[in-house]
């Protein structure tokens, strides 16, 4: 797997053409936050429409995937309910990551970006959810971008340094 991360800015989204943008949806969130909350602006309240119909509701399990059109530097746009804010934990990151990326890998999905649940509210910080990312992806998945705030990315980029002194 080749690690990257990619600033919370929709011009450095529009950069590179990537496969698919995954997103964290919390049922009990709203407006929607971060990368998710980017992507809807960029796409015109579409994710908001959806919420609002009731056709997307955040609720734990539940999976939407869509053309993000031309708007998005992505080829999928896959949106993954996560349940209610209140109590998530690293225990919650790490299955919901994990399950990400299992229903990325069974799309066919060859490189994603992702936030990391709970990173767009401070529910997790930056070092753990790059820890999480790290523990639950393979060598195998190919390209993951991870999607975070300038802040986040310090604390990440330094992660990453250390870890490439001890490989």
């Amino acid at each position: 797997m080749k690690l990257s991360l990619l600033p919370l800015d929709l011009a450095r989204w529009d950069e590179g053409r990537h496969d698919a943008l995954l997103l964290p949806i919390f049922s009990d969130e709203r407006p929607l936050r971060g990368a998710a909350g980017l992507a809807d602006w960029r796409l015109c309240g579409r994710l908001t429409r959806l919420l609002k119909q009731g056709r997307l509701r955040g609720e734990r399990g539940e999976t939407l995937m869509m053309p993000p059109g031309r708007r998005l530097g992505f080829t999928r746009l896959m949106l993954f309910g996560v349940g209610a804010s209140a109590g998530y934990g690293d225990a919650e990151v790490r299955k919901d990551v994990r399950w990400m990326r299992d229903v990325a890998l069974a799309a066919g999905v060859s490189d994603f970006a992702l936030e990391a649940p709970g990173r767009a509210t401070g529910l997790i910080g930056a070092r753990r959810a790059l820890e999480i990312v790290l523990d639950e992806t393979d060598a195998g998945d190919g390209a993951v971008l991870l999607i975070d705030n300038p802040f986040g990315q310090k604390d990440m980029a330094e992660l990453i340094r250390l870890q490439g002194r001890r490989d």
